[in-house]
């Protein structure tokens, strides 16, 4: 196994869900030796989801970390916080605004305790304003950053799918760190990363506020979908299938071709691009009915013999399935001592070809490494907790 590319950066992460979670395992998954620093009574709030204290919300956000219990209320806490704090690269916490300096661990006095200590700071909303002080999860942060108008149907709102701004939040810190990483390694400047989820989740969807600004065209959950010219038919057999033909005219030449409907591409309301945007929904019905002919393997291969970029809508088991994701070994397998087998999805990002240098150590325990990290620091075993 090569070395991992952040070997010797120590990040103490204080943190909480999924943002600062996230952030710390791609950290982590590059090499880092993340200690993420929980409360005794129960420790980060996602590990009791469903009961217990290892749930698999946790343990999606977790790996590859060591896990110290303390009690930051406490003296014998705030010195262990302290000792960690001096021998750290990275600080890293996703609670409001003012929390952590409440704790008694201000801008200052971190730099005092460590003036190489990059601090990232994870808010809803930033730091100050009228919203700092607000709560916010992944459902606020869409609805204030105008995500949640481009999935919604405004007729039968219903919120679903996945986590968006908690991820993507975590992907603009983990950024800011190496950054500030680099920087530091180059000049001997030290930064602050502030982020928050309101300004990532807008930065994650340019598009629409381009519509609005340059086009006047307020977007909803179909504009963007009507402009690539992607679709999702129910085929024979009552599985999907997707399609994304784009601005190019030989994808929708090829795909009238391949599904026996050459005379579409001659029709005045299908024949350019911009018509077929127009026409978007009338398009979409005439089309479902011939998907529905044949099943999707069959819509599949037929498709992939013209070139057109279509594929089958996985469900999450057909995913693990996939003869290319299982060629890209994109899932594994590592064993915890107490907690047994567990699968978890490997780092995307390969390194001069491969991921042998990504560690796969299974999510901590709560306070599993309390005792070895506090004689690390030259403290008594308990003192802390």
């Amino acid at each position: 196994m090569t070395q991992p590319m952040l070997t010797g950066i120590r990040v103490v992460e204080l943190s909480t869900m999924i943002t600062g979670p996230l952030t710390g395992m791609m950290l982590a998954d590059m090499g880092a030796d993340v200690i993420k620093v929980e409360r005794p009574d129960g420790g980060d709030p996602f590990r009791s989801y469903g009961g217990g204290e290892y749930s698999a919300q946790f343990c999606s956000y977790n790996r590859n970390k060591r896990s110290v219990a303390l009690a930051l209320q406490t003296a014998d806490g705030r010195e262990a916080l302290e000792a960690l704090v001096r021998r750290a690269d990275v600080f890293l916490d996703n609670f409001r605004a003012g929390v952590v300096e409440r704790l008694g661990f201000s801008q200052q006095r971190l730099h005092e305790l460590n003036p190489r200590l990059i601090r990232c700071s994870i808010t809803g909303f930033g730091q100050d304003g009228p919203y700092a002080e607000r709560a916010s999860y992944d459902a606020i942060a869409q609805a204030v950053s105008g995500m949640s108008s481009q999935f919604l149907d405004g007729n039968d709102p219903r919120l679903s799918g996945i986590t968006i701004p908690d991820n993507v939040t975590a992907h603009y810190a983990a950024q800011g760190i190496l950054a500030a990483l680099l920087d530091r390694e180059r000049t001997g400047r030290v930064r602050r990363i502030d982020v928050n989820m309101l300004e990532a989740s807008i930065a994650f969807m340019p598009e629409p506020f381009g519509y609005y600004t340059q086009n006047g065209e307020v977007a909803d959950a179909y504009l963007r979908i009507k402009n690539s010219q992607a679709f999702v038919f129910r085929c024979s057999d009552g599985k999907m299938l997707s399609i994304h033909l784009s601005s190019q005219q030989k994808f929708w030449q090829q795909f009238a071709a391949a599904i026996g409907r050459p005379e579409l591409v001659s029709i005045p309301d299908y024949e350019t691009v911009a018509a077929r945007v127009a026409n978007f929904e009338a398009l979409r019905h005439d089309l479902a009915a011939t998907m529905a002919t044949r099943s999707r393997d069959e819509w599949v291969n037929i498709l992939e013999a013209r070139d057109v970029p279509a594929a089958p809508t996985y469900s999450v088991p057909e995913v693990m399935e996939d003869p290319q994701v299982v060629h890209l070994g994109s899932f594994t397998r590592f064993r915890h001592h107490t907690k047994g087998d567990l699968t978890t999805v490997r780092r995307p990002l390969r390194v001069d070809g491969s991921r042998d240098d990504q560690p796969l150590a299974p999510p901590p325990m709560l306070g599993e490494h309390t005792t070895a990290i506090l004689e690390e620091l030259g403290l008594a075993p308990g003192s802390a907790t």
